[in-house]
């Protein structure tokens, strides 16, 4: 620790005293060297002042000026220094009144070599212990100096979340040397835009270099209109407290600090300002204030500033959705339509978002829509195919969303959820045609009707009809009509007689199914044998 000697000053009138103390005793084994001796008080001083020593050695008499007195100076100049008062049994006063002026010890005449020693060895000792603390209270500060911006984060920090006495407040406020008055403040609130999706993949220098400049440019712009603080409160989010005695100056500070930072960054920012806080015990109320009209940027989607002032009494709950107009969307979602579906979820949305409704209980209204949605798809579908659906919309309300996102969302869920359905439904019809159309194959030498084959798939005559002519492309009697006639063909082929075909394909007479067959293939049923088999109708 101390890389130097201890110097110590021999000061007595007596010169075998000074003589056998600095000459007799080897100091330097001890780690002292004499720095210089003298016969008088007013020459000791003199030679304190030039020397610096850490020790002396006085005696208590001496002419001119006494120990007592000199003490006194020395001490003055140097409170750190250590006086050992030398005095006879007769100056025993004196030299208590030395040590309550401040000397370290005494040591009465006449005195050994070993004892003048120990004297001056508990002295060093003495001076190395204080010294060691003077160094360790300086590293200390040099630690808390260090720390300094650190501390006064996590004071500004417990300030705007935890109400204080202000008297308090302010001596803390003193302490930890913050710029402002604390009278006249403004809490406002700092967010990036879209931070989680943009920025928190970059690596930890990028986002660093981000949050440097955010803080640089805030501080910047506040300190053109007044004197402000910015601090860290997250990744994402800083907190500003300004001096400020006027809610409108407040408003344009933030619009150019939001101006700034979209002009001189690669992304945006949104502000919530709370009103002014008359001292350092409402700060809370001016941070809460703040908290409040930032979720106002739910409206905006970022890149803008919103004040309590401004928003206060303003932001009124509306009627929850009609609880027909809500059902009636459900009916359309459940029925897979996706024009009408599209059209009322419109309807309903912009009913709700009239005005400025909270964002808070806006954001829970959509989200109890968008389960009840959820609800009416998993009645209908396989919770396999709508688990993505659901898995969105919890991710989706833990990112805070804007408006236009949750209206996204919304329409996402009703969009996909019709097409499901309708995938569902057209898959579900075809297999019904399908089985029809089967049924019909097997059934070809009865008399089939429309009503009949609508009968055997459970569906009504005019539903059958309609779904069997979308899939197939024709009418269920077209369809028995060629099925028929292609089963009549291979007959041909195998050389059936036309009245067995007839009767085997539930045609009454030979002469309409002829007539048939030649409609369909452009040819009697002689001619097509006699094309394909060579010989006519025997």
């Amino acid at each position: 620790m101390i890389e130097r000697p201890i110097r110590l000053c021999v000061i007595d009138d007596i010169s075998s005293v000074v003589e056998m103390i600095t000459s007799r005793i080897d100091w330097t084994s001890y780690g002292i060297e004499i720095a210089g001796t003298a016969g008088s008080g007013v020459d000791g001083l003199r030679l304190v002042e030039e020397t610096r020593p850490d020790i002396v050695l006085t005696d208590i008499r001496m002419p001119r000026m006494d120990g007592l007195e000199m003490t006194a100076h020395i001490l003055k100049l140097d409170p750190h220094c250590k006086v050992v008062i030398l005095s006879g049994f007769t100056d025993f006063a004196y030299a208590q009144q030395a040590i309550r002026l401040g000397a370290f010890d005494f040591l009465k005449k006449p005195f050994s070599r070993a004892e003048i020693v120990k004297v001056v060895l508990k002295a060093k000792e003495a001076w190395e212990e204080e010294r060691r603390s003077l160094i360790e209270v300086h590293e200390m500060e040099k630690r808390l100096k260090k720390s300094m911006p650190l501390l006064r984060q996590e004071y500004l920090n417990t300030l705007v979340h935890h109400r204080t006495n202000a008297e308090q407040a302010e001596n803390r406020w003193r302490y930890f040397q913050i710029p402002l008055e604390p009278v006249q403040l403004v809490a406002m609130i700092v967010e990036i835009d879209r931070f989680d999706g943009s920025f928190a993949a970059l690596p930890t220098h990028e986002v660093e270099l981000i949050r440097f400049a955010l803080q640089n440019i805030l501080e910047e712009t506040i300190g053109t209109f007044t004197k402000g603080v910015v601090f860290r409160e997250s990744a994402s989010r800083h907190a500003c407290i300004l001096n400020c005695d006027d809610p409108e100056l407040a408003s344009r500070i933030a619009d150019r600090c939001c101006a700034h930072i979209a002009l001189y960054t690669r992304f945006t920012i949104s502000i919530g300002i709370g009103l002014i806080a008359d001292d350092l015990s409402q700060l809370p109320d001016s941070y809460e204030q703040a908290l409040h009209a930032f979720s106002y940027h739910f409206y905006t989607g970022g890149n803008g500033a919103f004040s309590f002032a401004h928003i206060a009494g303003a932001d009124k709950e509306p009627p929850r959705f009609a609880p027909a107009a809500a059902q009636e969307l459900l009916f359309a979602l459940r029925a897979g339509n996706l024009e009408k579906s599209s059209v009322l979820l419109t309807q309903l949305l912009n009913d709700l978002f009239t005005g400025t409704p909270k964002p808070d209980y806006m954001i829970s209204v959509c989200y109890e829509l968008a389960f009840m949605m959820l609800r009416v798809l998993l009645e209908k579908l396989p919770y396999e195919q709508v688990r993505g659906l659901e898995r969105r919309i919890r991710e989706n309300k833990a990112a805070e969303p804007t408006m236009q996102e949750l209206r996204q969302l919304l329409g996402d869920i009703c969009r996909k959820g019709c097409k499901w359905i309708e995938m569902q439904r057209t898959s579900e019809s075809e297999q019904i045609v399908r089985q029809s159309m089967q049924y019909i194959r097997d059934n070809l030498k009865q008399p089939l009707t429309v009503e009949q084959c609508a009968k055997q798939a459970n569906l009504s005559a005019g539903y059958f009809s309609n779904v069997f002519k979308k899939i197939v492309g024709m009418t269920v009697q077209q369809f028995i009509t060629q099925e028929r006639i292609e089963r009549a063909k291979q007959m041909l082929i195998e050389d059936y007689q036309v009245q067995e075909i007839s009767d085997a394909l539930s045609y009454e007479h030979r002469r309409y199914f002829s007539e048939v067959f030649k409609k369909v293939t452009g040819m009697t049923p002689s001619e097509f044998r006699q094309a394909y088999l060579g010989k006519a109708e025997p």
